[in-house]
């Protein structure tokens, strides 16, 4: 088994830069990216927090500590090495060069875990994307074994170029194939998420910190089986499945992947397609996990993707706050996050492994996407069966009486799909109020 050791550089130009925002404790990022490893099933060499007042362009480190940690990675027997945090590819030579291992910066190793966990072609060739457009950044003309001249001027493509404009060449030309799949597989998911539309249900996103119990969550509120592990990224894939609310009303449910900081710029490009379900989604909820040390600056860290994907600040104030895992809290700690939950207007305060505060988050949802409908009172001749089933089907029945000749049914839903309703069926039914 491949032995890793981790390396956290706490950067101090870079904390002064973030004052200001929820800090991080140097020691629970290097937990995290320790635990990030765990994810490729690597073996734990070591790891340590790397004190730096400012990187170093050639090394990151200085010349001193890099000369120290080299005698450290050896007496570890490290085959591998996780930066966690950028690393240009000059320094990853010069490292790799100088501690004669491996290295694998913090998007690296990410983009390794997404390359193992996705599963659907979308999920698969997102995450090619990602690579191919994260080993172009990589290829520089110092990297000596990409500079074989293969004769000629090499002023045009072919024999007469360097091995390094190959490579890019070769990496350019697989970007556009993926590009062209992903155009197809796209395509295809509009499609899909056309005719949802046509149902419609109101789609209700879950969104958060990796390993914040979103799958947990989702299986609790769906009472389905998707993979819920206690690892970072366990979910890649979005999953849906329909729910019953409280009233009755129908939604669809979303699992998306999970944020983290500094997620690779690569990936938010690669999964924009994946994380659309976001921008679509009627109803955004943020799980956020309560008992973890550094839960602010992973609520911080959310909101800025959600802000760089392109959901305004309207809909961020909309979302609910699912404050979860409060079955980890000691019990003084657990009663202050109920009572605050339960003052603030757009928070609830869950245990998905227990189910405790899930039926008061049901409802919260339930009222949410519930705001925007109309009630409808209409008189369907009884001969007319399929009007009725047409309402059973796509709105929220609330009453139904039968009379001789015809159905008197007062129901709930959004005004689009009363329209749908009143169109399809003009000559048959007849509201009664609106």
């Amino acid at each position: 088994m491949t032995r890793v050791y981790v390396l956290h550089p706490d950067i101090r130009a870079r904390a002064r830069a973030d004052e200001g925002r929820a800090r991080r404790d140097p020691a629970r990022s290097l937990e995290e990216a320790v635990g990030l490893t765990a994810a490729l099933d690597l073996e734990l060499a070591g790891a340590e927090v790397v004190p730096l007042a400012a990187p170093q362009a050639g090394t990151l480190f200085g010349s001193g500590k890099v000369a120290e940690l080299a005698g450290r990675l050896a007496e570890a027997r490290a085959d591998l090495v996780v930066v966690d945090g950028p690393v240009t590819p000059i320094q990853q030579r010069n490292l790799e060069k100088a501690w004669n291992v491996k290295l694998l910066d913090r998007t690296g190793l990410i983009l390794e875990i997404f390359g193992e966990r996705a599963r659907t072609r979308e999920g698969v060739l997102q995450v090619e994307l990602a690579h191919l457009n994260y080993a172009k950044s990589r290829l520089v003309r110092s990297w000596t074994h990409l500079e074989r001249q293969r004769g000629g001027l090499g002023f045009v493509g072919g024999p007469g170029e360097t091995q390094i404009e190959a490579d890019r060449r070769a990496i350019a030309e697989k970007i556009a194939r993926i590009n062209r799949k992903l155009e197809r597989v796209v395509r295809t998911r509009h499609l899909h998420r056309a005719s949802r539309r046509k149902v419609p249900f109101p789609v209700v996103a879950l969104v958060g910190y990796t390993n914040a119990g979103k799958s947990t969550l989702f299986n609790r509120l769906t009472e389905s089986g998707v993979l819920a592990r206690d690892m970072l990224f366990a979910t890649l894939d979005p999953t849906m499945r329909g729910v019953t609310l409280p009233g009755g009303r129908k939604a669809i449910i979303s699992d998306t992947v999970g944020f983290i900081s500094d997620l690779p710029t690569q990936l938010v490009a690669a999964f924009r397609a994946t994380l659309e379900e976001v921008l679509e989604a009627d109803l955004i909820v943020h799980v956020r996990d309560v008992s973890h040390p550094d839960a602010e600056a992973q609520k911080a860290d959310v909101l800025d993707v959600l802000e760089e994907l392109g959901v305004d600040e309207a809909r961020r104030d909309a979302m609910i706050e699912v404050r979860n895992k409060i079955d980890l809290l000691a019990p003084e700690a657990r009663a202050a996050a109920l009572n605050e939950a339960a003052r603030l207007p757009g928070a609830a305060a869950v245990s998905a492994v227990t189910g405790e505060g899930i039926e008061r988050l049901r409802e919260m949802i339930a009222a949410r996407l519930g705001a925007a409908e109309q009630t409808r009172v209409y008189r369907i001749p009884a001969a007319e069966g399929a009007a009725r089933a047409w309402l059973h089907e796509h709105a929220r029945v609330i009453a139904e009486d039968h009379a001789e000749d015809e159905a008197r049914m007062t129901v709930a839903a959004d005004p689009e799909v009363l329209a749908r309703f009143e169109k399809r069926f003009a000559t048959l039914a007849t509201p009664e109020s609106g």
